[in-house]
Parts: C-alpha cells; structure tokens; sequence
C-alpha cells in the first residue's frame, strides 16, 4: 500500500520531488521499525501504540521535535489514504498529537547589508560572474524557492509585463513583477549566456559554467560565498534570502495578504510567521529610542 499512496501524492496531490522523497524515506523508516521491533511486515496494520512506540524512539535517538512532526505528518496522511480507500476502519493517529517545538523567528540579512552586496561588492564582468549576480538578485527580489530558480526558463520571462512565471509547489503556477533593475540584469544575462553557449545552452534560465543546468548545491555555494562578504548569520543559504524578501517587503509596509502570494503560501498562516520579525523590529527600535526603555 505504501506504494499505492506515493503514488496517489505524486499524481493526485502533485507533491513535489523533494515531498514525495521525504515521504517514502518516513515511511521506509517506520516500516524497518516495525519489522525490527515487531516483526510486522505491513506498515498499514500498525496500531496506536506501535505508532507511539517508533515515536518515542525516535525521541529517545535525539531527533528534533520538528523533524519527528514531519514524520508524524506522513503517517498521518498515510493513514488518512487508507481510511479513504477502505483499507482501514480505524485511524491509528487521532490520539497522536505533535510535538511542542521551540517557535524560530525565520533569518533575515539586513537591508543596508543587503544594499552592500548588491550595489557595492564587485562581482567578475565573466559569464560566472553575471549569473552568480543575477542569482542573487532573483532570490532577494522575487522571493522564489530554490527548486524554483532552477526550473524557470527563459520562456517564462514576459517582457511586456516585465514578470517571471513561477513553477512552485503542487505544479502551481505563480505571476511574479521584476523590478527595473532585475529585469535590465536578466537581459543583460541572456545575452551573455547566448554569446556564451550559442544555442548549446541547456533550456533553462539559469546554468552552470558549462552551460549545462544549474543544480542545487551550485546555487546554495553561491549564495553562501557573496553572503559570507556582508553577513555574520550562521545560516546563509538560499532561503534565507526568502525571508529577507518577505521580511523587508513587510518592515516596508507591504500587505500580508499581497506577499502570501508572491512567495506561493497557500495559507497565510504561513506568512504570518513574518510578523514576528516585525515586532521584534519595532521592540529593537523603542528599546534604542524610547527615554523610558
């Protein structure tokens, strides 16, 4: 049945890769916990307290309580799968609660420093150069996730409307404005990357020195290397310039609602995460200013 309900979440629930491999590792995991310590070769037989046992485990293995939620989410939709195909009469995990986890504010790099790196940090006039510039500018000014910088193409450019489509979660396609600046820069890069590659290019928007499509651990080096030259943050990865972008967009004033759907949150819950940021911004500002803090 495992299967069957990777199956159902990849064609019916259009999960992304990264999910569906999240997904199957969770349920491999669970399904070895349960033929080592029961001898239950189905994972869809698990009852409550095998369920709570694996875990406790997990628990006791020093996993962190965010990590174990994730897996609990899996089984929860595991079990919700079969409860609808009639695979099951019961549900193992109503009386599953999660874990309480330590609520972290999302980092962010500071505006000025921001302005630092892209306005005064000298990046090589070569092919690498521009595109290590170009992805900077991209994450900071769009908000979009790294999975969706390396699938934008060329083609999803619009210069009429001077916007980028987005293919982000769930197949779900987004409209994304370029500022001026943004879009004079990808411009800028095509050309250098037709010069460049001649029609040899892979079929995407952004790519490696060879020509051949950008990869993960290329644009999460490049973001690191610029970061590293304005930042002391301990974290300095793709997502963080996400933040930055949803974070300065609300320091600014922008509407909660109007950046849930630049950065393809379905829920605002998932947005309102930002607010925090916020507070603690303006709590920064009366402890500085204010002759009674």
């Amino acid at each position: 049945m495992v299967s069957f309900f990777l199956q159902h979440i990849r064609y019916e629930k259009r999960c992304s890769h990264h999910t569906l491999t999240a997904y199957g590792t969770d349920l491999e995991q669970f399904s070895r916990y349960l033929t080592e310590h029961y001898e239950l070769q189905t994972p869809e037989a698990a009852d409550f307290q095998q369920v709570r046992s694996w875990i406790a485990h997990l628990a006791e293995s020093g996993l962190e309580n965010r990590s174990i939620n994730r897996k609990i989410a899996t089984l929860r939709a595991f079990f919700g799968f079969l409860l609808r195909k009639k695979h099951r009469a019961d549900d193992p995990m109503l009386k599953i609660r999660a874990l309480k986890t330590d609520r972290s504010l999302p980092t962010f790099v500071k505006e000025q420093e921001m302005a630092t790196l892209l306005d005064d940090v000298e990046f090589p006039d070569d092919f690498a150069g521009v595109r290590d510039k170009l992805v900077l500018e991209l994450l900071y000014g769009t908000g979009i996730r790294l999975a969706e910088l390396i699938g934008l193409k060329d083609s999803d450019l619009n210069a009429y409307d001077r916007t980028i489509t987005v293919l982000g979660k769930r197949n779900k396609h987004r409209v994304v404005p370029l500022n001026a600046t943004l879009f004079a820069l990808i411009r800028s890069y095509q050309a250098l990357k037709e010069k460049t590659f001649g029609g040899g290019a892979e079929n995407r928007l952004i790519v490696a020195d060879t020509g051949g499509a950008a990869y993960p651990v290329l644009i999460q080096r490049i973001v690191k290397r610029y970061l590293s030259l304005v930042t002391s943050l301990e974290k300095k990865s793709p997502h963080v310039l996400r933040h930055t972008f949803a974070t300065h967009l609300l320091n600014r004033g922008a509407d909660l609602n109007a950046i849930k759907d630049l950065l393809g949150h379905t829920s605002l819950a998932a947005t309102q995460v930002y607010t925090h940021n916020s507070i603690e911004k303006l709590k920064e500002a009366y402890q500085q200013a204010h002759p009674k803090a």
